[in-house]
């Protein structure tokens, strides 16, 4: 696995980058924000680990950028900002984990070697659709009546999680886990702040709904009839 470490500690990049080298991974480091955004937009890399507090530009601007060029390289935030509303900002902006420094080097070798079975796992069906309702998983795009639909990363994420398990009710615990990771702790109403959006514009306008709430469990997408009358 190919992987770009953005630190501005020159001892911490030194004995990470060595650390990583050891256990077979191809590193390529840098010592501030914007160095590190112009070696990640080469999509080179299969796997970004950033700081959040670094000079010139900060961890969470440098992925703002990247996934705005459509950089999809997965991304480990490595970071003395543990607070949990940074791990949800992180999270949010399209990070796939948030380590806490100080950290054990076993833990961090661990969850890197968690997001590589993800990234393998996923799916090789790129095209769903529902109705006039379709994602694009490889282009990362999604339109609903041939209009394109603005998401943010997450809501992308479970907009297709929901896609790709059409009229299976998923519980709220089940998207917790599947978009954010196993563990990771976020606001309880988190799932349906993301839903309520996605339902404001994948439904708006449109008599028939896709997205329907199932009282006391979760969601689940599907092609219903519209109600008579």
């Amino acid at each position: 696995m190919r992987l770009l470490y953005v630190e501005d500690d020159a001892v911490a990049r030194e004995y990470v980058g060595r650390g990583l080298r050891h256990r077979g991974f191809e590193v390529e480091s840098a010592s501030d924000g914007r160095s590190g955004l112009a070696l990640a937009l080469e999509g080179r890399f299969e796997l970004l680990i950033l700081d959040v507090m670094l000079p010139g530009l900060d961890g969470f601007s440098l992925l703002r950028k990247l996934r705005a060029a459509a950089v999809d390289s997965a991304v480990l935030f490595l970071s003395a900002r543990g607070a949990v509303e940074d791990r949800i900002r992180g999270l949010d902006l399209g990070a796939d984990d948030y380590l806490p420094k100080p950290f054990a080097f076993a833990e961090l070798i661990s969850r890197i070697q968690a997001i590589g079975r993800r990234r393998q796992a996923e799916p090789t069906e790129k095209v769903l659709r529902a109705a006039d309702l379709e994602l694009d998983a490889l282009r990362r795009t999604a339109a609903r009546a041939g209009r394109r639909l603005e998401l943010t990363r997450k809501q992308f994420e479970i907009l297709e999680l929901l896609l790709r398990n059409q009229g299976c009710v998923l519980t709220r615990s089940m998207i917790l886990e599947r978009v954010w990771g196993h563990g990771v702790e976020t606001r309880s109403n988190a799932i349906d702040v993301h839903v309520n959006g996605i339902r404001a514009r994948v439904d708006a306008g449109h008599e028939r709904k896709l997205i329907h709430t199932v009282h006391g469990v979760g969601y689940v997408l599907e092609d219903r009839a519209p109600p008579a009358g």
